[in-house]
């Protein structure tokens, strides 16, 4: 049952989201229960690990130092630091539509992007002011004049109230991590 739950929560076609609640746990408990029993079945029962699956976690676990990466060499390529930039993250929430937070990588991007010295800003409608304690950033409105006061703009989350075509025409610099800027023409990059 966890394997079905697990599967159908990362479908991009999913109506469940990470708020649902089954039996009073919620999905996002219950995929994390069920990766511990995984690795717990691979270890102990099978003698030996699932190489592909670990191989498939570390990836998913790197991401954020990718990405993180990825924006300080797009800066780099403007002639600009991280230190001191005003950076614009669209997107805190773990998955698109929801106000669930929690495990979110783009918490992480912006804890590492701090740590650079970013100015950052972040704009998620979905989460309130203040929720987020560990990211030292302001929550911003959806609109032109803060995508046009940003240095950069990292796409993180692809919620439906944020515009590709206005991202794509307000925005100086967009790194895009979620290819929601597909088909629009912007100066930037795309993951």
């Amino acid at each position: 049952m966890l394997y079905a739950i697990s599967a159908s929560v990362r479908h991009p076609r999913s109506n469940f989201t990470s708020g649902d609640r089954i039996h009073g746990r919620s999905l996002a408990s219950l995929r994390l229960r069920h990766r511990r029993s995984r690795f717990h079945l691979q270890r102990v029962c099978l003698w030996r690990p699932f190489r592909f699956v670990e191989l498939a976690n570390d990836v998913n676990d790197h991401m954020p130092d990718h990405v993180a990466a990825r924006v300080t060499a797009l800066l780099n390529q403007q002639s600009r630091a991280v230190n001191g930039s005003k950076i614009l993250l669209l997107g805190l929430t773990y998955k698109a539509g929801t106000s669930d937070f929690r495990e979110s990588p783009s918490i992480v991007v912006g804890e590492r992007l701090a740590a650079l010295g970013a100015d950052l800003v972040a704009c998620d409608p979905h989460v309130p002011a203040g929720a987020i304690a560990s990211l030292p950033c302001r929550l911003v409105a959806f609109n032109e004049t803060n995508l046009n006061d940003a240095d950069l703009v990292v796409v993180l989350v692809d919620h439906p109230e944020f515009d590709a075509a206005t991202i794509a025409r307000s925005s100086r610099l967009v790194f895009d991590a979620k290819a929601i800027l597909r088909g629009e023409s912007f100066v930037g990059e795309m993951l």
